[in-house]
């Protein structure tokens, strides 16, 4: 990992997704958004919680087999501001994001889907703030 000032978090850090990625891949910004459709994002997001990181591959849009990987920051990285200062003061999230690329290190082979009543409910929930126009994504 590049050497960092005021290191926020020292992870383990995943990448919850639909993609299926390689070993040794590079995540990097500039690409189209996992959550909403055309909007390039100009971060690649992450987290050093696996329940977190369940969420962004529960989520994501589109078909597919969700994934989670173990990444690895390349580069600098701060505190999600869509997490942090809106829904979880303090970031016990432990969200993050960078303008760097991540590196894909590992893949966790099985982990604990949230139940599908409840992705169902928080889709529901992320639907009607959508619907009001208070889904803002600070990028």
């Amino acid at each position: 990992m590049a050497k960092q000032i005021n290191v926020l978090d020292r992870g383990p850090f995943f990448h919850g997704t639909k993609a299926k990625l390689a070993l040794g891949e590079l995540l990097k910004p500039k690409n189209e958004s996992n959550f909403e459709e055309e909007r390039i994002s100009n971060y690649i997001y992450f987290t050093a919680t696996l329940d977190a990181a369940k969420w962004g591959a529960e989520l994501e849009k589109g078909e597919g087999r969700e994934h989670i990987y173990l990444v690895e920051p390349l580069g600098a990285f701060e505190n999600d501001p869509n997490l942090t200062d809106k829904r979880f003061p303090g970031n016990p999230t432990r969200s993050y994001r960078s303008e760097q690329p991540l590196k894909v290190v590992a893949e966790l082979k099985t982990w604990e889907r949230h139940p599908d009543t409840v992705i169902q409910q928080m889709l529901d929930h992320l639907a009607a703030i959508e619907a009001s126009g208070q889904a803002e994504i600070i990028d």
